[in-house]
Parts: C-alpha cells; sequence; structure tokens
C-alpha cells in the first residue's frame, strides 16, 4: 500500500508533458479582396484572413501541394503558402496557381 501512494505522488508531482503544436500554415493572396469575411473550412483545416494574409489551424494529412491547390480553388492566386511547416518554392506556388 505505502509502494501505492509513493508511486501516486510521484506520478502527480512529475510535470505534464508541453502540448506539440502543429506547425502553422499561411497564405498570402494576390488579391486580398478574395479573402473571405469569416473562417472557411478546407479539407478539415480553419482558415482565417486579415486583409490578403491568411492562416490555418488543423487539417487533413496531405501534400503541401494539393492544400495550396484547394486554398487556390476557394480564394484565388497566392504568392506565397505554407502547409503544416511545409514552405511551397516559387515553382511549386506557379504550378499551384496554374
Amino acid at each position: 500500500m505505502r509502494a501505492l501512494l509513493i508511486a501516486a505522488a510521484l506520478f502527480a508531482a512529475a510535470p505534464a508533458p508541453a502540448l506539440a503544436q502543429a506547425p502553422a500554415s499561411s497564405a498570402v493572396l494576390t488579391d486580398a479582396s478574395k479573402a473571405p469575411a469569416n473562417a472557411t473550412i478546407i479539407d478539415g483545416a480553419s482558415w482565417r484572413c486579415n486583409g490578403g494574409s491568411c492562416t490555418a489551424s488543423g487539417g487533413a494529412n496531405q501534400p503541401a501541394t494539393r492544400a495550396c491547390r484547394r486554398v487556390v480553388a476557394r480564394f484565388g492566386a497566392v504568392s506565397s503558402f505554407s502547409y503544416k511547416g511545409v514552405a511551397l518554392t516559387a515553382e511549386q506556388i506557379a504550378a499551384c496557381n496554374a
């Protein structure tokens, strides 16, 4: 019984592991007037825009290039794009906007 109490006390005293935050997703729209006024869900990611600068949290596990095409289909062309910490190159962004 004593060992159980000691184990419980040690478990309670141990620091809680920090919650891992997913890398941010972001897009800069080439035409800020196409930015939605409200949050928009695309493939599970909640996109919010402030002017032409948009950020997202969450989202499906998919390649950043696919996520970019899905955002461009809803918001219009982008000048930069990253999805869950993966930033697209200029060539990838050009292909995404095509």
